[in-house]
């Protein structure tokens, strides 16, 4: 099996492009007709498949950064183009959502109020009602914007995380080759004295040699002549 990052970054994104095909299915309800119920249960699933594509992105972010830099822009496009397409999916789930909920809201309204010509809205309560709940769903929608742009902000901080991590183990490596490169230096030149100290000690015995002889053959002229 390739583990290499270019193999593992294609992996995720063919997964990524497989949720976004089921997810977009789903939100466009194509064949079938479906009740509210399945409707519901369409988007739950959507929901927890956009989660796993979510997953999928990350792990391309975290991919792409062992990806040689000579090859990494256009899988940096991939990247941006898999970020736009979940960007899209997640407002249209939203929308989806949020039309959803409008339209149980408004179903459920119509179902217990009684319009006349002196009261077109229906009865007071049921307004009441309808406004409280328009207004909590629009606050939940307020709050999932929220929660995704956190989201995003901390994947953001994530992968400049890693990225740092990554910088400061290449400039380990590059200090630890320096290192090696300095001791291998430094034992070629303790080599090299310990050559030049030997063929000193080398030269001294001659020279002592040397003087020895000499002093030994001035000796003998010196006794021959005085004989």
């Amino acid at each position: 099996m390739d583990t290499s990052a270019t193999s593992l970054f294609d992996s995720y994104e063919g997964d990524f492009k497989a949720f976004i095909e089921t997810i977009r299915q789903k939100l466009d309800g194509e064949g079938s007709e479906e009740s509210g119920e399945q409707r519901k249960a369409s988007l739950r699933r959507a929901e927890m498949e956009l989660d796993e594509a979510d997953e999928m992105v990350s792990q391309m972010e975290i991919e792409i950064q062992g990806i040689p830099q000579s090859i990494r822009p256009q899988y940096q496009t991939r990247l941006r183009t898999a970020k736009a397409d979940l960007s899209r999916y997640k407002k249209q789930y939203k929308d989806v959502h949020a039309q959803l909920a409008r339209s149980a809201l408004l179903s459920s309204s119509s179902n217990h109020t009684n319009f006349t010509s002196d009261e077109p809205y229906g009865a007071a309560s049921d307004r009441t009602r309808l406004l409280a709940g328009t207004a909590v769903l629009e606050d939940g929608s307020k709050r999932l914007q929220d929660s995704h742009r956190i989201a995003l902000e901390t994947e953001n901080q994530g992968a400049d995380i890693l990225m740092n991590l990554r910088q400061q183990r290449e400039q380990i490596i590059n200090s630890r080759d320096t290192l090696q490169t300095a001791n291998t230096s430094i034992e070629r030149a303790s080599g090299t004295l310990k050559g030049m100290i030997r063929r000193m000690y080398q030269q001294r015995i001659v020279t002592g040699a040397i003087i020895l002889v000499l002093i030994l053959l001035i000796g003998i002229i010196l006794y021959e002549k005085l004989a």
